[in-house]
C-alpha cells in the first residue's frame, strides 16, 4: 500500500482516484472546486479544498509524507506547471504529472515532473491499433517501441504449443500468459496449447508483433 496526494478532480483525476481505491491504496485528494472533492470522497482516505498552486496550503499537506503525487490538472496547464515545481521544492518524492498536447510535456519534465502522463495520446493509440484488426482485445504501450498486446489466437496456431511456434526466437516475442473463459492464467510453459478459444498476452517490439500477427 502507498500513499497518494493526488491533484486534480476532473474526469481523470476522478477515475485515478477511484482506481487508486480499488487497488487498496490512501489517497488524499485535492481540489479547488468544493463539489469535485465531495464527490471523491467515497473513494479516497482524505480530500480538501484548496488552491495547489499556493505554496502555504500544499505545505500544510505534508509533502515529504507521500510516496507519489500526482498532477491531474486539466482545465489550466500554468497551474499544473506551478504545482508540479512547488511540489518538488518542498520535497516531493515523485511527481506524476498529465500532458494534455505534446509540448507540455517538456516543460512539465523541466520543471521537475518525474514522470508525465498522456492519456488523450495514449486513448488515441489505442484507439486506433485496437480498430485496426478484430483480434486486438487490449494494447498498452512501452517505451522504446515495445508494447503489450492481448490477442485472440490466430487459427494457424490451433493445436499447436508455445514450444512448435517458438515466436520468441522468431520474432523476439514472448508470450506472457494465456486468458481462457475470462481468466488469465501466467502458468505458461513450452507445452502450453494453444486453441481459438483462447487469447494470449504478449510482450514485444510493435512492429515484430505486428508482423508476427498479421495486423
Amino acid at each position: 500500500m502507498k500513499t497518494i496526494l493526488l491533484i486534480g478532480l476532473g474526469r481523470f483525476g476522478k477515475n485515478v482516484a477511484m482506481k487508486l481505491n480499488e487497488l487498496g491504496h490512501e489517497v488524499m485528494a485535492v481540489d479547488a472546486s468544493e463539489a469535485r472533492v465531495n464527490e471523491i470522497l467515497p473513494y479516497v482516505t482524505a480530500a480538501q479544498i484548496g488552491n495547489s498552486t499556493n505554496r502555504d496550503f500544499l505545505s500544510s499537506l505534508g509533502i515529504h509524507t507521500f510516496d507519489a503525487c500526482i498532477v491531474a490538472i486539466g482545465d489550466s496547464f500554468q497551474n499544473s506547471l506551478e504545482t508540479v515545481w512547488l511540489l518538488k521544492e518542498l520535497g516531493a518524492k515523485k511527481v506524476i504529472a498529465r500532458a494534455s498536447q505534446g509540448m507540455q510535456e517538456k516543460f512539465l519534465l523541466r520543471n521537475g515532473a518525474d514522470q508525465v502522463v498522456y492519456p488523450e495520446r495514449q486513448l488515441a493509440a489505442w484507439t486506433a491499433i485496437r480498430c485496426t484488426s478484430d483480434h486486438i482485445l487490449d494494447y498498452t504501450e512501452l517505451d522504446d517501441g515495445y508494447a503489450m498486446y492481448e490477442l485472440s489466437v490466430p487459427k494457424e496456431w490451433h493445436g499447436k504449443t508455445i514450444l512448435q511456434l517458438d515466436v520468441r526466437k522468431k520474432f523476439g516475442i514472448n508470450i506472457l500468459a494465456v486468458r481462457e473463459n475470462g481468466r488469465l492464467s501466467m502458468q505458461v510453459t513450452p507445452d502450453t496449447l494453444l486453441d481459438t478459444e483462447q487469447s494470449v498476452l504478449v510482450l514485444g517490439h510493435e512492429k515484430a508483433i505486428q508482423r508476427c500477427f498479421h495486423i
